[in-house]
């Protein structure tokens, strides 16, 4: 528990407690002053409001903005240590907290949008030179079939090689292999040779005439 010297401690008492002064039983929150105990009304606390500990940004505005805070703090048994609960705080300075973490998460929902806009037209125009790139290597393949390769290849965080090093460089064996396995899922077998069993290495084997066959077409 992080206490700083000069916060007031307010207490949430693990057993029912009497303030030594007003004589109420029962109250939620005490203070000690003298080792006794003393709620709230009585320390002149009880105009402030509850902030639960978990909001680390809305608790620092909140006790910056209010002319007096307390730390609230319940005992473990299990811990065998005061734990941190959330500080008082006064009502206007949690409402002027709130707005300012409002305002904050627009912000950051606008950066992020823009840093996704930014993202998508990166993708946008590197899977258009992957296009072009596959064209030129590949004369023959169909203008559609290019672009969907490239799309497919090109799907930032996806694993495949058009994400890879050598793709993002366009180099050409990077842009090769990203034909050759879209030739092997949509123009042989391989994908039902797989589903009924045959190992990889074996399908391959048994495609690689047609695979071939198909590339030696598309580079004319």
């Amino acid at each position: 528990m992080t206490v700083k010297p000069e916060d007031l401690l307010v207490i949430s008492p693990v057993k029912s407690f009497t303030c030594a002064d007003c004589k109420t039983v029962g109250a939620d929150l005490m203070r000690l002053e003298d080792d006794q105990p003393h709620c709230l009304s009585c320390m002149d606390l009880d105009h402030l409001v509850f902030l639960p500990s978990g909001n680390t940004a809305l608790t620092r505005r909140a006790r910056k903005a209010s002319s007096l805070s307390a730390v609230v703090v319940r005992w473990s048994r299990t811990r065998k240590r005061y734990e941190r609960q959330g500080v008082l705080v006064e009502q206007a300075a949690l409402d002027l907290a709130e707005e300012q973490c409002l305002a904050d998460d627009d912000v950051r929902a606008r950066q992020r949008e823009r840093a996704r806009e930014k993202r998508a037209d990166e993708d946008l125009d590197f899977q258009k030179r992957l296009t072009a790139e596959i064209i030129r290597l590949f004369p023959h393949c169909p203008a559609g079939r290019a672009e969907a390769i490239a799309q497919h290849a090109g799907t930032r965080s996806s694993g495949r090689v058009g994400r890879s090093a050598a793709g993002r460089a366009l180099e050409e064996n990077a842009i090769t292999l990203a034909v050759v396995a879209s030739i092997r899922h949509q123009d042989t077998p391989y994908d039902e040779l797989l589903m009924a069993g045959v190992a990889r290495h074996e399908a391959r084997d048994r495609i690689r005439d047609q695979l071939d066959e198909v590339l030696l077409r598309w580079r004319g």
